[in-house]
């Protein structure tokens, strides 16, 4: 069953900028803004590391993360849950980096994170904040 709709795609690349939010082994917190992202296959999202440092390491440990979607343009906020891969060499990561350079030339896609969505809530406020889509 594919939880990423349509409608929920779409707001993802039109956010602008996601937050990953990321823990080490030992439980210490890391949130990152994210703005090379995008929606592969279903419940795949790929994001371009250009500049993390902390977000990778963590990942390595620790591979569950979570991706805060949220604008007022887009009038949703959603929270994806699931478990990240760190990609390099391979042929997905190729064509991330000509992803990157369509979007925004000269950043070094240095490596890909994919995310395997696995559950997602809404964040918006009132009475279903917090509640399983």
């Amino acid at each position: 069953m594919t939880l990423l709709t349509a409608e929920l795609k779409d707001q993802i690349a039109k956010v602008g900028v996601c937050h990953l939010v990321t823990a080490s082994k030992a439980g210490v917190p890391n949130a990152a803004p994210m703005g090379a992202v995008w929606v592969m296959e279903n419940d795949v999202i790929w994001i371009a590391n250009n500049f993390m440092n902390k977000t990778i390491a963590n990942i390595k440990e620790n591979p569950q993360v979570s991706l805060l979607v949220w604008s007022r343009d887009i009038g949703n906020c959603f929270q994806l849950k699931g478990t990240a891969a760190v990609e390099s060499g391979t042929a997905d990561h190729k064509k991330m980096k000509e992803l990157m350079e369509a979007k925004k030339p000269g950043l070094p896609g240095k490596e890909l994170v994919k995310i395997s969505v696995k559950e997602i809530f809404t964040c918006l406020p009132g009475p279903d904040a917090g509640k399983k889509l």
